[in-house]
This record gives structure tokens, sequence and C-alpha cells, in this order.
């Protein structure tokens, strides 16, 4: 059986999980923390970064990587575009939202959720409120320019949806949501794959692994 080695609440973990519960293929999620200093682990692992996929021999790094392996060895369930043109861009917009969008959106989940929660400290407002107001809305604003005002980036659900939702459950879970009234339809596409039943379920079980 598929282990991933991680937690609920990684952004990236969860686009793992969400692929293989649609792809309806079993797998073992190995309780791992992120940077943990964990000799084992490390040797799977060098960077010590979450998730970790051990396929029989086979071990891979990287939530993207990770996902282009599962796609390619359980092609059923398609979760990237058919097309090659669409299939670059869903990479890239992938490699913009795990990269760039991803490290704004657990900045405000540190400060605002980690920081108070687990190292009772106060949050550093003024470093959120630069990313709020400063660095996170050209993003937003390339991202509200790629979606559709309906369904889905191409069509039917991919990880590309995936992609772009994931880093703001993070970030809602420290109290931020994405402006509907400037960026309508990148707010409505985050429900969207919100409702999805098998994100959903992800969502729920990382509610309550933090207390939500």
């Amino acid at each position: 059986m598929i282990k991933i080695h991680g937690v609920y609440g990684s952004p990236f973990v969860r686009k793992v999980l969400v692929l293989l519960d649609l792809k309806q293929v079993p797998y073992e999620l190995v309780p791992q923390m992120p940077f943990a200093r964990d000799e084992n682990y490390q040797k799977l692992n060098p960077l010590g970064k979450i998730p970790t996929l051990v396929d029989g021999d086979l071990t891979l790094g990287d939530s993207k990587v990770i996902c282009r392996y599962l796609e390619s060895a359980y092609p059923d369930t398609p979760l990237y575009p058919a097309d090659i043109k669409d299939r670059a861009r869903a990479d890239w917009y992938e490699d913009l939202t795990t990269g760039a969008v991803a490290e704004l959106a657990a900045g405000i989940f540190f400060q605002r959720f980690m920081r108070p929660f687990a190292f009772k400290q106060e949050p550093d407002e003024e470093l959120v409120a630069k990313i709020i107001d400063k660095k996170l809305p050209p993003l937003l604003d390339y991202l509200e320019g790629i979606v559709p005002a309906d369904g889905f980036v191409f069509g039917d659900f991919s990880m590309a949806d995936m992609s772009i939702a994931s880093p703001f459950y993070n970030a809602g879970y420290a109290g931020y949501k994405v402006d509907a009234e400037r960026w309508p339809k990148l707010a409505a596409l985050i429900n969207r794959v919100r409702d999805i039943p098998q994100v959903k379920a992800i969502l729920d079980k990382e509610a309550k692994t933090l207390g939500l």
C-alpha cells in the first residue's frame, strides 16, 4: 500500500490526499511533522519537508512530483488536462500557488494560528498586514484573471483548481478570507473546490486535528 508521510493541515499533503481519494487509491497516512529533525525521516527526504510518498521501492518528495507520478500511475479519473498547452498551464499554476502564494498564506497561518496557539506568542500583525495589503494582492489579481466565473479552470475539476484553492484554506484557519468583492471569481472558486466531497472530507479531518 502507498504510504504518505505527513500530517493533516498541510496544503501540500492535502493535495496528494485529495488526488488519491478522487482516484480511489488506497493509502496509509504516516504521521510526520515537517522539519522535525527526525533522522529516520531524513533518510526518506533529506529536506525534511512533507509530504513524502513511499510506493514499494519508489520514494518521492514534493507534492507536485508526487501528484504527477500518481496521475501517470493511476490514469483513471484524470486530474490534469490532456491538451499539452493546458497541461503546461496547469503546471505553471501549480508551481505559482504551491510556491509564492503558499508561502504568503503560510505566513498568515503561522503568525495568527501557530504563534498564539503553539508557541504562546503574540502574532506580528505588522507582518500580516504587509502580506495581506502589499504582497498578496498582485498574485490575487493574477489568479482572478485566470479562473472562470463558473466551473473550474480547465472545465472539469483538476489539480490546478486544488493547487489554487489549497493555500487559502490554511490562511482561513487564521481568519483570512479572499475579499469576494475585489476578487469574486477567485473567492467563488475556493468555495467550489471546498464543496467537492473528497476535499470537504479532508478539511473536516483537518479541523478535528487542529481543534477547530
